[in-house]
């Protein structure tokens, strides 16, 4: 399993129409084979920063799967112009013998 971290910078006063937009656009990251799950967490110190966290079978089914899909296009389309900056997206893995 791969954990897909995405620190989200929403710009100012966009926060209500961003969470909107995610939860139009979650469906798509959600139907797309190898996604394991997701959720959104808000800042509660910075209301404008949250983190995305995927969950995913493996690197690739992000990577070409997800990323080089039209699915990824729509998720773009309703999602990327609420980032400012736009986001370094990091991928991680659980060490063994460390419980989850």
């Amino acid at each position: 399993m791969i954990l897909e971290i995405a620190p989200l910078q929403i710009r100012p006063g966009q926060a209500a129409a961003f969470e909107a937009a995610l939860r139009r656009a979650q469906a798509l990251i959600a139907a797309m084979p190898g996604h394991l799950s997701h959720e959104l967490q808000r800042c509660l110190e910075h209301g404008d920063r949250y983190v995305l966290l995927v969950r995913w079978r493996s690197l690739e089914d992000h990577e070409q799967g997800f990323r080089q899909s039209p699915q990824y296009q729509q998720w773009k389309a309703l999602l990327h112009r609420f980032y400012d900056p736009f986001p370094t997206v990091l991928h991680y893995e659980a060490v063994e013998g460390v419980p989850a």
